[in-house]
């Protein structure tokens, strides 16, 4: 499944040129062409799906565990201290289609937290109602 107009859809066909650091059956992942750092690399499902919760659950093993791998080995090739590996869906997401983003890291590279100001519940109260909004949605979602 493609969509014609997704851009990454294009580069997992061979439509459009990138820098492929891996490949398997699942997934695809290449140099993001506006790095955060040298070595900023995104995972990609081969096929389309715009978010994680669009994700067969069967796919969501092999996508992770390719994240995880590219994550050992730009650490190692890019000589860093660790990595930054997260997605967004929808929000900030700037191509609709699934990717994660495996970042090299060193200590006072210049990023900070997840690039945006981090705030505190109001109380516990809040906190408690917080827990039980989520909680009760994972008792009826779909597995």
């Amino acid at each position: 499944m493609t969509e014609a107009n997704c851009l990454f859809c294009r580069i997992v066909s061979g439509e459009l040129p990138a820098a492929v650091v891996f490949e398997d059956e699942n997934t695809v992942a290449f140099l993001d062409y506006r790095p955060l750092f040298p070595g900023h690399t995104l995972v990609v499902p081969r096929e389309h799906y715009e978010t994680l919760g669009d994700l067969p659950v069967k796919q969501v093993g092999p996508l992770f565990k390719n994240a995880q791998l590219l994550s050992r080995v730009i650490e190692a090739a890019m000589d860093a201290e660790g990595t930054f590996v997260a997605m967004n869906n929808r929000v900030s997401q700037s191509v609709p289609h699934l990717h994660v983003h495996v970042v090299p890291r060193r200590r006072k590279d210049g990023l900070k937290g997840f690039f945006w100001p981090r705030t505190k519940y109001k109380d516990q109260e809040e906190m408690e109602i917080v827990k039980e909004k989520i909680v009760d949605k994972i008792k009826h979602a779909k597995n």
